[in-house]
């Protein structure tokens, strides 16, 4: 249980590298653009949910805070949220970065704020609601070169 929990944020940690230490560049720009960035994430997720998927469905149909207690203190409750939660940030990044490229953003006010969609992604989106308030959409010969070339 103890690895799979590890292993669901440690497939992220490619990609997130790449968002935040090489923003700019092509293949990773190629490389999160596609939504399939989150499948093994997703894939450990499932591993985690078969088991459990009984008491999963339990605790989702009727949400109630002491069965959904109750779930996440199981060690396989917990590593299935954290997977759960893994995937949902990566997701969050992913529109963060490229809302930054399409916004023009630079990278040294973007890696911060990705770097907090790893640890709080609601308050990275806050804060990334500020940055769209300050800084609007470039559109089309407005937007930088690398991001046109994306679009392509």
């Amino acid at each position: 249980m103890s690895l799979l929990f590890d292993l669901a944020f440690w497939v992220t940690v490619p990609f997130w590298a790449a968002m935040i230490f090489l923003p700019r560049w092509s293949w990773t720009q190629r490389v999160i653009g596609s939504p399939l960035i989150m499948l093994p994430t997703l894939v450990v997720w499932t591993v985690l949910a078969v088991p459990v998927l009984p008491e999963l469905w339990a605790v989702v149909s009727t949400p109630e805070l002491a069965e959904f207690r109750g779930f996440g203190a199981a060690a396989s409750g917990a590593a299935l949220l954290w997977a759960q939660i893994i995937a949902w940030d990566l997701f969050i990044g992913r529109w963060i970065y490229f809302d930054g490229l399409r916004r023009g953003v630079h990278p040294v006010v973007m890696a911060p704020i990705l770097v907090l969609a790893i640890l709080l992604s609601p308050v990275a989106v806050l804060l990334w609601f500020v940055v769209r308030a300050v800084r609007p959409a470039a559109t089309g010969h407005d937007q930088p070169e690398y991001v046109r070339a994306v679009a392509a």
